[in-house]
């Protein structure tokens, strides 16, 4: 067997842009994941009475912080909310 036969059919493309971006695109997609889980989570303890109100505010406060922090680092990487998304094939969309 030749190395040809493990390459994909497209040309590899290989340069310090296109891995940052990839790198910061994987990156941003689970730590996206992340937040998305972690907000359903604390609206279920909110809505579940199991938080404080002091509780509430820090978690609003952090949860907006974080979201403004993936804003800022999205634009350094020219990166839209919606390539923020990695295709499971049969199973669909990750986000």
């Amino acid at each position: 067997m030749s190395d040809s036969t493990f390459l994909p059919n497209e040309k590899l493309n290989f340069n310090s842009e296109n891995i940052e971006q990839g790198l910061a695109k994987l990156v941003l997609t689970v730590i996206e994941l992340l937040r998305q889980l972690v907000e359903r989570q604390a609206l279920r303890r909110v809505e579940g009475g199991t938080l404080s109100d002091d509780e509430i505010e820090e978690l609003g406060f952090t949860l907006m912080k974080l979201e403004e922090k993936m804003k800022e680092i999205k634009r350094i990487f020219n990166l839209e909310g919606e390539e923020l998304n990695i295709d499971l094939g049969p199973l669909g969309n990750l986000l």
